[in-house]
């Protein structure tokens, strides 16, 4: 899909932190057969910012953006939002926060109920907040819907009447209904045609520059975190491995995982960059990780340290932060991801 990049990037972002994570882990299971699916996750969300979230299935993504409102439960860690310590609230507490954190979710056909129609949908979050009476509740949907240029005679319709981009706009629609200042997108056009997701990027941001949301971005699509996130967070085996801000990440990855991801997206100039990295071996079992550097089986650059020493998340550059006992500086990316590329 071609991105339309004309739009200018908005003012910049609050320096204050919206949100604080620091030490996150989560646990399923107990005792010696226990899976510990996140690490030591730490990192700061300000208002207005849009940080992307990278990483292969299976690298605990989904897992960090449900903890994160509490729709699984952290096994350990620090989840402050504006102040306040969302993991030490009973639910009855956090649910007047809740209207202020949503959650777009990846499948648009399995997060709408085919039994309620998208009125009930929409407004359904504003009538367990307690909000407004029925008339008011009805005219924020039609809002909602407005926002996400969508006809106000789909309130009186149901989800499975529509197509899977229209169906994704609802569920952002649904997101929206309670003016939350964080959303969590996670993949949000993955389960989208190529053809339509171009055009649910294209809401998402602007949405976000005009509300001036603060996102979680999920996503496999590097081409399309570049071309909507501020800072990009790059996720292996439940660990950060690498973050940036999105301009220095792609120009300069400093980690070998990162460089291994950009070099597995298909240029439009088969002569840019030079030979691909290529990764050997499959991911580790979460239920055996490698010891030391979780990445160290597969890189090629692994040596003997890397096996005793865990490598701690460290600021190499100003607010450029990497993972890697071996860090020796930047390395160029092997190509560069123009966001007015097909993707």
């Amino acid at each position: 899909m071609s991105l339309d990049v004309t739009t200018q990037r908005p003012a910049p972002f609050s320096p204050s932190p919206l949100l604080q994570v620091r030490g996150l882990g989560k646990r399923f299971g107990a005792g010696p057969r226990a899976i510990e699916v996140l690490r030591e996750i730490s990192f700061t969300l300000r208002r207005g910012e849009v940080l992307g979230l990278v990483g292969e299935s299976g690298s605990g993504k989904t897992t960090i953006g449900r903890c994160l409102l509490r729709l699984i439960e952290p096994s350990c860690g620090d989840i402050v939002f504006d102040g306040r310590d969302i993991g030490a609230l009973s639910q009855a507490e956090l649910r007047p926060l809740r209207g202020r954190m949503q959650y777009i979710f990846q499948d648009p056909f399995a997060s709408l109920s085919p039994r309620m129609t998208v009125e009930q949908i929409l407004t359904e979050g504003l009538r367990i907040q307690r909000w407004g009476t029925a008339e008011q509740r009805r005219a924020r949907a039609r809002e909602a819907l407005a926002q996400v240029e969508l006809p106000e005679d789909a309130l009186q319709r149901y989800a499975f009447e529509f197509s899977g981009g229209q169906r994704q706009r609802i569920g952002i629609a649904r997101a929206l209904t309670l003016g939350p200042e964080l959303l969590v997108a996670d993949e949000p056009v993955s389960a989208l045609d190529v053809s339509i997701q171009a055009q649910v990027v294209n809401l998402l941001r602007g949405l976000q520059q005009r509300l001036g949301l603060s996102m979680l971005f999920i996503s496999h699509d590097l081409a399309v975190v570049e071309y909507i996130c501020d800072r990009v967070a790059v996720l292996y085996l439940g660990r950060i491995v690498e973050m940036a801000p999105v301009e220095r990440l792609y120009a300069h990855p400093r980690h070998p995982y990162t460089r291994a991801l950009l070099a597995s997206v298909p240029s439009p100039e088969p002569s840019e960059g030079g030979a691909p990295v290529l990764l050997q071996g499959e991911i580790p079992s979460l239920s055996a990780p490698p010891s030391g550097c979780v990445f160290r089986t597969r890189c090629p650059r692994a040596q003997a340290v890397c096996a005793r020493q865990v490598p701690a998340l460290t600021e190499m550059a100003p607010g450029h932060f990497s993972a890697c006992l071996l860090d020796e500086g930047a390395a160029p990316a092997p190509a560069r991801l123009g966001v007015d590329h097909d993707v």
